[in-house]
Formats: C-alpha cells, structure tokens, sequence
C-alpha cells in the first residue's frame, strides 16, 4: 500500500524555490559528510531524499567520472530546483519515493540521506527499502548540517529522548532495519550517523 506523501510534498514544493537560499552556507558540511561516506572511484551511490541536490556534486567527486550518481526526491519543485542549480550535471535525478525505489537488490555502494529520518511515515520499512538497493557492506550515512538540539531549538521545541535521531533509538532502528551504527555524531555543527549493511 502507498503512503500519502502529500503533505510533505506540500511542504517542500512552497519552500523549493527559496531553499539553498535559506541555507547558504551548508555545502562544506555536506561535502565533509560524504567524504566520511567512505565512497570509492567507480561507486554507485544514492542521495535518498536530495532536495535540490545540495550533496550531488561531492558525491560526483567522491566516486569520480565513471561512478553512478543517483538523487531521488518526492517533490518535483525541488528536482526542479537541482535542475535550475545546474546540479544534474553530477546525477541522474529521480521523482521517487525513498520507501519504494525504482532500483534492484545491491545496486548501490552507499546512500546520503539529509533529512530524510523524520520524514519517513514508517522509518524501519523506509530503512530496509535504502537497505534492500545496497550491497551488504555498504554504507549509509544519516545527515543534517546541524545536530539534534540546535534544530529542536530552530523549531522552537525541547529536545526529546523521543527523536528518532536519539542515538540510543537510532541503533535498534537501523538494526531492525539491516544496519549497524558505526559511528555517531551529534553537536551543533552537524549530525552525522554512519551505518553499515548487514544482511
């Protein structure tokens, strides 16, 4: 059964247009996020969730001229966006849903995913479908260009032990899901949690 997905498609289309401007000063923490992705030359790789293709062009770099550069996003506004941003040049851009990709059983190397957590109706079946398309071994790492509090702050709400991102709730999640968290980061520069395909 689909999920409806129309609100966060709603929510992103009105934003699309604006976005990068919003947040102009985010690309070195994505480019150092996806060196962290542990990406060879030669790589397939994923940026599930990619907006307006903000991380496409470090992961170009990071699997060089002859690797596979896939962005998958719900919303045509933000594809749009990467388009305009002349971001396809690094990638092939996808209208997918991340629960339900258009890809075989370990195609990829690795998955980016910015902000893609708390935008996943059900987050385990959404994990098990990113790690369905990577190879056992292959790397996923969960981003977001500010850690945990300084975005609740942002968001005008406390932290919660209740976020998904929690570190102690992140690992049984990813676990259930076909992962295990290698490495975890959370400050106010950056949220960074790495995790490797196991089945």
């Amino acid at each position: 059964m689909a999920d409806d997905h129309t609100h966060v498609q709603d929510f992103f289309a009105s934003r699309a247009a604006d976005w990068d401007s919003r947040f102009p000063d985010d690309g070195p923490a994505y480019a150092a996020a996806v060196g962290e992705l542990g990406l060879r030359p030669g790589g397939a790789v994923l940026d599930a969730g990619c907006g307006t293709g903000r991380a496409l062009p470090a992961l170009r770099t990071a699997v060089g001229p002859g690797g596979r550069v896939l962005g998958a996003d719900l919303t045509p506004a933000m594809l749009d966006a990467a388009l305009a941003a002349g971001r396809g040049a690094s990638g092939t851009l996808l209208l997918a849903d991340a629960g339900r990709l258009p890809l075989r059983t370990g195609a990829l190397d690795g998955v980016f995913a910015a902000g893609l957590i708390s935008h996943l109706p059900h987050p385990v079946r959404g994990l098990t479908e990113l790690a369905r398309v990577v190879r056992r071994g292959g790397r996923l790492a969960l981003f977001h260009p500010v850690g945990r509090a300084a975005l609740a702050a942002r968001h005008g709400r406390d932290l919660s032990d209740d976020d998904l991102r929690a570190e102690h709730r992140l690992a049984p999640l990813l676990a259930d899901a076909g992962w295990r968290l290698d490495a975890y980061t959370d400050e106010d520069s950056r949220f960074l949690a790495l995790a490797v395909r196991t089945g």
